[in-house]
């Protein structure tokens, strides 16, 4: 990874260690929740399309439009949460293009040939490009308390925030299963058919996953887990709150290697920094490593340290999603690798 690359990582902030993990609230009150909500009366429906769109954010925002919005931009991993739902966006920003021209691991299933592209690294938003979507809205997440609009340039939020309102699904901590349903609420309101085969079998599929890893971890508590992600001088180390995805695992009962609360406290919270010399501070049987494009991947880390650790030798490395697309398909294989690394993990700590 290039020094360039590192630096953009260190400007995530929060995320430049993986650091967004987390167990989520008792299931069958989500499967209620969404019972409530699931849009089965057609007439509702047809109301929903036709008639004024209102939506309430995490920040606690509520953006209020005569309809439905059609020209939709939105931070890639939105979209292609949206896009499992049916919901079709008309831009992206974000990582969603990598050099070679393939899609980005965070636009999932979305041609990305069909949506037009404002920026693929940090930093970037192209306004005019942005404008002439004429966008209705632009849909986000945060990462903070404040409710910052992820991926949103702090220098040109303001100009971005005169052209279209914006609403945004909250990552930060707390646990999976809440954003994940407030991605299901969000793709309702957009006219989303959430009785869909594929939308319901998706919903129940998590579930089993999820129970799966409830069981391995009830029954391997001695198997260790951490989770990292890798820069060219350092070797992040996540601690297990604040992240969506690590706190939903840690409630489900899987025992992560926790940084203390001192050697946290440099990053708010969400990671600890070590020097490749120290990559074998913290024990583990399994290491979860960062799948993003911004982070150097397993097969391509060459430090002796990293190739030493016993989870390194025993082949017992999984990838992570930091930034987990939001739709139940897409969670699905994240618990699914876990819960079958914790089943078949030999113990090397």
């Amino acid at each position: 990874m290039s020094n360039a690359r590192a630096t953009h990582l260190s400007r995530r902030g929060i995320l430049a260690a993986g650091g967004a993990l987390g167990l989520g609230a008792v299931l069958a009150a989500c499967g209620d929740d969404d019972a409530k909500s699931g849009g089965s009366d057609k007439e509702t429906a047809a109301a929903r399309k036709s008639g004024p769109w209102t939506f309430k954010d995490d920040r606690g925002t509520t953006v209020k439009l005569d309809k439905i919005p059609a020209n939709i931009v939105a931070f890639v991993g939105v979209g292609a949460a949206l896009h499992d739902y049916g919901i079709s966006v008309k831009g992206v920003f974000g990582p969603t293009k990598l050099k070679n021209g393939k899609p980005d691991v965070q636009a999932g299933d979305m041609d990305i040939s069909k949506v037009t592209i404002l920026g693929n690294t940090w930093g970037q938003f192209n306004i005019e490009k942005y404008a002439a979507l004429a966008p209705d809205v632009l849909l986000t997440t945060t990462f903070d308390a404040a409710g910052t609009l992820w991926y949103v340039p702090e220098e040109s939020k303001d100009k971005i925030a005169k052209l279209a309102p914006s609403a945004a699904v909250s990552m930060y901590d707390r646990q999976l299963t809440t954003p994940l349903q407030r991605m299901w609420e969000l793709a309702e309101s957009l006219g989303a058919d959430m009785t869909a085969a594929t939308v319901t079998d998706a919903k129940k599929r998590f579930e089993a996953a999820s129970e799966r890893l409830r069981k391995a971890a009830k029954a391997r508590p001695e198997i260790k887990v951490l989770a990292g992600s890798a820069a060219d001088t350092v070797f992040y180390v996540s601690g297990s709150n604040l992240s969506v995805d690590l706190e939903y695992y840690k409630a489900l009962g899987v025992n992560f290697v926790e940084p203390s609360a001192a050697a946290l406290k440099a990053s708010g919270g969400w990671y600890e920094n070590l020097s490749w010399e120290n990559a074998d501070k913290y024990p583990a049987d399994i290491i979860m490593m960062d799948d993003r494009s911004a982070t150097i991947q397993p097969a391509d880390i060459t430090e002796a340290t990293w190739k030493a650790l016993p989870a390194v030798k025993a082949g017992q490395v999984i990838s992570r999603s930091p930034e987990p697309i939001l739709s139940y398909d897409k969670c699905v294989p994240m618990v699914e690798s876990l819960a079958k690394a914790i089943e078949s993990a030999k113990k090397v700590s």
